[in-house]
């Protein structure tokens, strides 16, 4: 169920929301967890990063942008230096902004891996939905590689694919997959809608053709599926919202404060200025 302080259902049925909206507005009022937000602006931010993110994630796999291992990838050297490692530094002088929407405007001159692409499309999402001013002001000197990202895009970790939404990161897992092809240990996917996934390279699938996809790259004789693991990782959608209104010396004054972290179960908290919660982690 959703709960809003100071609001109801009724207000809720009066935001502006597209259909993907009210379907995830539908899923989460009958789930049985409750989902609770400080106030209809909270709800309607979250809404619209996740649509921006299925859209990304639409644009990405229509961008012509290839699939490729680190040792083989390649970017637009005007705007980005390729590293060593296979990564993409953004050049001096370019805007953030720019960097991100190259990618989606000539993707033919673009080549990564799994990982990559989905900070990449969570980059452009952020972008669409805060604007180019908040967006240049705080994602600044970008790398892409693997799950490298800017401390400003906070991932929240859950273990519940049951519970995941349109918008959220999740991951196909293959434990047996071809030793010679260690890039195929799994498959790092935006959820799309229900029973439809994004994953670089593979392209939007169903969960059995994703599973199917994977298998395809197992060891020779191996009977060891592929399965959708329960990894489920989303933006922290309250702590961006309020990125337009804080400068970017006032959250790196946030982050130099200590840290007190603790490990219950699996899982890994982080206490920092008053605020409990998960330590960001994510599967190569």
């Amino acid at each position: 169920m959703i709960n809003i302080t100071g609001s109801n259902a009724g207000q809720i049925s009066q935001l502006p929301l597209t259909e993907l909206q009210r379907s995830i507005v539908r899923q989460k009022e009958n789930s049985p967890e409750v989902y609770r937000y400080p106030s209809l602006k909270a709800l309607q931010f979250e809404l619209d990063l996740r649509a921006n993110i299925v859209q990304a994630a639409k644009d990405l796999n229509d961008s012509g942008a290839s699939f490729a291992v680190f040792k083989k990838s390649r970017c637009n050297e005007r705007l980005w230096t390729r590293t060593e490692a296979g990564g993409f530094k953004l050049r001096p002088g370019v805007l953030p902004s720019d960097g991100i929407r190259d990618i989606y405007a000539n993707g033919e001159l673009y080549a990564f891996e799994c990982a990559t692409a989905i900070v990449i499309l969570l980059y452009k999402a952020v972008l669409d939905t805060l604007g180019e001013a908040t967006f240049n002001r705080h994602f600044r000197d970008l790398l892409l590689y693997d799950w490298t990202y800017d401390n400003d895009l906070r991932l929240i970790t859950l273990y519940s694919y049951v519970e995941a939404y349109p918008g959220d990161i999740l991951y196909f897992e293959n434990p047996d997959h071809d030793d010679d092809r260690p890039e195929w240990q799994g498959e790092n996917v935006i959820k799309m809608a229900d029973d439809q996934y994004f994953g670089h390279g593979v392209g939007i699938e169903t969960k059995a053709d994703m599973i199917e996809a994977l298998n395809g790259t197992r060891n020779p004789g191996s009977t060891k599926s592929a399965f959708l693991s329960d990894l489920v990782n989303h933006p922290d959608f309250n702590y961006l919202m309020t990125l337009p209104s804080r400068s970017r010396e006032s959250l790196l004054a946030d982050r130099a404060e200590p840290a007190v972290v603790a490990r219950i179960g699996t899982a890994v908290y982080v206490y920092r200025n008053h605020n409990m919660r998960k330590q960001d982690r994510m599967l190569l």
